[in-house]
């Protein structure tokens, strides 16, 4: 079956020391350490080790036939979005990794399909990055689950998806600055608690700000099949239900009205989890992705789906064709 792995990441092999050119931050930077290995480093803080699968397409393309991944979406790691930095900063990091996603998007057309990332700190330097990278063959954009703790909902974030929809840009809403993760550091709780609750967090935000009303043809995927978002729709909707001065104060639509009305990416670790997303969404709404290159990822992409006790129309939606929806490939 034709496979569009859609959630992927990638980073330059080598990456300007922004710290030093702007003179402030712990911007990343990438400690070779040895052949094939290297620590991210923020600032003199070791943030995680990645492997060469990370930035060499030729190691991806091999590891992709193994996988039967015809071909990836491809987006940087969001701990690279530095919406925290000046926004023009920020830009000029985007700039650079967009064009090296570009160079291997062009490199290998037929494998590879290009997300952005953009100074959503900054709403008219994120529409220009935006329209820049899709003039020159991107997709559409990744995004934060919130923007320095701003929700998506926030006024300032309307013309930005305005534009996404004009320009029938994918949206990819993916999780990070993980909400509390200063208060649970230990157990990897920022990553086992805090991601699933920062996807129902984006959500929530686009259903009860209205986001979903507004752009009606916004073409939006949740990772990690949704966070925690489907498996609390009910206690969502009772609250919607029972205290509406307080959730339904500016948008009156009830959030299950939704389900089916975006995408979410198949990566829920479970067969069980899984079926329960069909039966929300619909397949023709979930999507094959799987994390990778990282270990908390799919161990091995798309094995999930093709071993699910779910009908062979089942497999093909999720492996390829809502993935072309989305794309608008």
């Amino acid at each position: 079956m034709f496979t569009i792995d859609t959630h992927t990441h990638i980073i330059p092999k080598n990456i300007p020391d922004y710290s030093k050119k702007f003179g402030y931050g712990e911007f990343i930077q990438l400690d070779h350490h040895e052949p094939g290995k290297a620590w991210m480093m923020q600032g003199n803080k070791r943030f995680r080790q990645i492997v060469a699968n990370c930035w060499d397409a030729e190691i991806r393309l091999k590891e992709m036939e193994q996988h039967k991944a015809d071909m990836q979406v491809i987006c940087t790691i969001p701990v690279m979005f530095s919406y925290w930095a000046q926004a023009k900063d920020c830009l000029e990091v985007s700039k650079f990794l967009n064009d090296d996603i570009a160079t291997t998007v062009n490199n290998h057309k037929n494998k590879f399909i290009g997300l952005a990332t953009v100074p959503m700190q900054d709403t008219q330097l994120a529409i220009k990055e935006l329209e820049r990278c899709m003039q020159n063959g991107f997709k559409g954009v990744q995004i934060g689950s919130n923007i320095n703790d701003l929700n998506l909902s926030e006024k300032q974030f309307d013309e930005f998806f305005a534009a996404c929809e004009k320009l029938n840009a994918a949206i990819l809403v993916h999780p990070w600055q993980m909400m509390g993760q200063e208060q649970m550091t230990k157990y990897w709780l920022p990553w086992l608690v805090g991601m699933p609750a920062e996807i129902s967090r984006a959500i929530c935000s686009f259903i009860f700000g209205g986001v979903l009303e507004k752009y009606k043809n916004l073409k939006v995927c949740f990772a990690h099949g949704g966070g925690s978002f489907l498996p609390t729709i009910s206690r969502i909707e009772h609250g919607w239900e029972c205290r509406p001065d307080l959730v339904a104060i500016d948008n009156p639509v009830n959030p299950k009205n939704y389900l089916g009305k975006f995408w979410v990416d198949s990566h829920v670790c479970d067969h069980k989890m899984l079926q329960y997303v069909i039966d929300l969404m619909g397949a023709d709404k979930v999507m094959q992705g799987s994390d990778y290159p990282f270990p908390l990822g799919e161990a091995v992409p798309g094995e999930l789906v093709r071993t699910a006790p779910i009908s062979d129309i089942e497999k093909e939606k999720i492996l390829g064709s809502s993935a072309k929806s989305w794309l608008g490939i």
